[in-house]
């Protein structure tokens, strides 16, 4: 690290007094990273590409007590605070300019019960690496459709995925989750202490504090019957409509989401269709598997498919299935909304720009919000939108930054023409910085109750970088 001796005046900002920043270095166990320190660039850089901020300082917690010491400092230095788990946040949210980075990736600590089928794992921890502890137990819980997404951001926002049409989001198999305050207090949020702020918690983002672990309950999931269909682009919009009636009424152990893709460029794809627009539904089925071909066999029927890459496999490959489509470092950007229905008048606005797709990396996919999902009461968790049947996430994922304009207007362009045929709001973890009015939407009627609890849990706004709710007056 390099010792600065005067001020810490790397980026513009009123400076920091060199003595309390030596004081917060040597009262760590972590890394803190300054700008002027060889990790910094590469420290400094997130999973979207777009984002290009300069912190003053990133700390690489290594335990509870470096987080609240973060907390402390950042809020008696009037620093802005920016939280990052898994890394994945699109919005950009996992870092800042001119404050500090609380960086948990290196607390990947997890302790799987099988007796008592739960587990807890440390905030730093991405879905994969929950996944590789509770699948040696042949147990797993819904968290997500890419294994490098964290467990923190996904929870927190509902957390879809999946498990989810069997046994509900994320956010609903949460039993507890253990945070460090804006005043630097370490609570449990659960059923049973501090409820309302556990209420929050499911849902409200990263607006109460700094998630240090969470306990999940655990379901028997270990070998599943999933992969991919994928169908000509011609027959899109049967096999949408297809789609909307089957998932609807489908039994919870079949999970499916439909999506318009280009066949990558993948040694399980003939030559002759990688770089094709397709449609595709991805499956994954949890029942009994002598009856997983009988379960499958109406989304095989619809139309014959071009690639059939349905198999038993354990339950993480599917889960890590589309990791090497998302890596970091490419430029992402996305709209979506819940859907109250997928409509005749829906379904043609997806059939007509679905097939722009831009790149590989790119996608619009449908997701279902039935099954599980909708036995949860709305007042139960602060993720309001438990009657809707779908969200739809139009993504474009690139590498090359000239190519901006015409990918973020294919994104623009299909959102402005589905969201009137809309919900009107969208789930928290798919929204970029699109301004307060998509925010309260999100939460729409819970927005005021989640005010008041950010009044009680953090009434200077500490944690506001994020879909920010703002206290209460």
């Amino acid at each position: 690290m390099a010792d600065n001796t005067a001020m810490l005046t790397v980026v513009p900002g009123a400076a920091l007094d060199a003595a309390a920043v030596n004081r917060f270095r040597s009262g760590l166990r972590s890394e803190v990273i300054a700008p002027d320190d060889p990790g910094y660039e590469s420290a400094r850089h997130v999973y979207n590409a777009m984002i290009d901020r300069h912190p003053r300082l990133i700390v690489r917690c290594a335990n509870v007590a470096d987080v609240i010491g973060c907390v402390n400092f950042a809020r008696e230095n009037d620093l802005p605070l920016a939280v990052r788990g898994g890394g994945h946040n699109v919005a950009g949210f996992g870092t800042c300019d001119d404050g500090l980075v609380l960086d948990l990736s290196r607390m990947k600590g997890i302790r799987v019960d099988p007796a008592g089928c739960t587990v807890r794992a440390e905030g730093g921890c991405a879905w994969g690496d929950l996944d590789h502890a509770t699948h040696a137990f042949g147990l797993a819980t819904t968290g997500g459709l890419v294994s490098t997404t964290g467990i923190a951001g996904l929870s927190l926002g509902g957390g879809i995925g999946h498990l989810a049409r069997r046994y509900g989001l994320a956010c609903d198999n949460l039993l507890s989750v253990d945070l460090v305050t804006a005043d630097g207090r370490f609570l449990t949020a659960s059923a049973h202490e501090n409820d309302d702020l556990f209420w929050a918690l499911r849902g409200g983002g990263g607006n109460f504090g700094v998630a240090t672990s969470f306990e999940y309950r655990l379901h028997p999931v270990s070998e599943v019957f999933g992969g991919t269909l994928v169908y000509p682009l011609e027959r899109a919009g049967e096999v949408m409509r297809f789609y909307r009636d089957f998932i609807t009424q489908a039994p919870e152990e079949i999970s499916a989401f439909f999506g318009f893709h280009l066949a990558p460029p993948a040694p399980f794809v003939p030559r002759n269709l990688q770089g094709i627009a397709v449609c595709l539904v991805v499956v994954c089925y949890t029942g009994p598997m002598a009856q997983a071909d009988e379960a499958v066999r109406p989304l095989r029927a619809v139309t014959p498919p071009l690639l059939d890459l349905l198999e038993p496999m354990p339950y993480p490959t599917l889960q890590s299935t589309f990791d090497s489509l998302v890596p970091p470092g490419l430029y992402n950007y996305w709209k979506s909304d819940f859907m109250s229905d997928l409509s005749d008048e829906a379904l043609e606005v997806l059939s007509r720009y679905g097939p722009q797709v831009p790149t590989y990396q790119s996608n619009l996919h449908v997701y279902p919000l039935n099954g599980a999902v909708q036995r949860v009461g709305k007042e139960e968790t602060a993720f309001n939108y438990r009657d809707v049947q779908f969200v739809v996430d139009i993504a474009a994922v690139y590498e090359d930054p000239g190519d901006t304009p015409g990918h973020t207007a294919w994104v623009r362009d299909c959102w402005s023409a589905l969201h009137p045929l809309s919900a009107g709001a969208t789930y928290v973890n798919f929204l970029m910085d699109e301004g307060v009015d998509r925010i309260r939407a999100a939460y729409g009627e819970h927005y005021d109750r989640l005010a008041a609890l950010k009044r009680k849990y953090d009434p200077t706004n500490l944690f506001r970088i994020n879909q920010n709710i703002k206290p209460a007056p």
